[in-house]
């Protein structure tokens, strides 16, 4: 007999870093980890890039347990890295983390655990980057240069 294959159950979670979008879906598996149909180590080439991916599932003690499927477009390969980052985060968080109306309202005691999406927030990773290219503007050479200016 065929055995009934059981459906998966995916979390979304999108991240953004300077011009950089990521879509990234996570679910239970072995921890694969693919990037627009490539896998982590072939499209990202820098360790510093690989960690800052794998910063929240290591946070999260998921490393062999998560399968990651990231779309990711503009920006360059360490913006994309960051976009990544949050992305795995905020779907992480979909994943463990509790609701608003769940979490209780009493202040937190001594000793009490942090919950997943405490962890990822007092990180950094669910913060979005907010620095970006500043626009040029009219009358000027670049953003902020101007031209040679000549009293007479």
């Amino acid at each position: 007999m065929a055995e009934t294959k059981s459906k998966k159950t995916f979390y979304w979670g999108t991240g953004r870093r300077k011009t950089s979008v990521a879509r990234v879906r996570i679910c239970e598996g072995t921890g694969n980890i693919s990037i627009n149909k490539k896998t982590l180590e072939v499209y990202l080439t820098e360790e510093k890039d690989r960690q800052f991916v794998l910063g929240p599932i290591i946070l999260a003690d998921m490393v062999k347990r998560l399968d990651v499927i990231v779309t990711t477009k503009g920006g360059g390969i360490s913006g994309q890295a960051g976009a990544i980052s949050q992305g795995v985060a905020r779907a992480l968080k979909a994943m463990f983390g509790l609701t608003e109306a769940e979490q209780p309202t009493a202040p937190e005691e001594e000793g009490a655990p942090l919950t997943l999406a405490k962890k990822l927030r007092d990180s950094g990773f669910l913060t979005r980057d907010g620095r970006m290219k500043e626009r040029k503007k009219y009358g000027r050479k670049g953003a902020r240069k101007s031209f040679q200016f000549s009293k007479r």
